[in-house]
């Protein structure tokens, strides 16, 4: 019934882009945002980057619509985008984020 979306970003400005927008259109209740060292295989090399971890808290039912939202809107090529099930947690706090992400 709930999601944490990862999501990496090439920098805070751009991450702070991808949270707002999440966030006008009711897609997140929230977006954490903070620095990573990455190292991933790109075009048959290993590469390294320092960017942004976004981490976007809603609901099941709106993933669909935040991988959407992002691709339309993110600079990389292949943006990761990946969604993590919520199995338990503070009863309160996601039924925040049910309110907030079904305005």
């Amino acid at each position: 019934m709930y999601a944490a979306v990862l999501i990496t970003a090439p920098d805070r400005e751009s991450g702070r882009k991808i949270a707002r927008h999440l966030l006008e259109r009711r897609l997140a209740a929230c977006v954490n945002i903070t620095p990573v060292s990455s190292m991933y295989w790109w075009e048959g090399k290993i590469e390294e980057a320092e960017e942004v971890m976004l981490v976007v808290k809603t609901t099941s039912d709106k993933i669909n619509d935040v991988v959407r939202e992002v691709r339309s809107i993110h600079p990389y090529q292949l943006p990761e985008i990946a969604a993590l099930p919520i199995v338990a947690g503070h009863a309160e706090y996601l039924e925040w984020v049910k309110r907030e992400t079904h305005a």
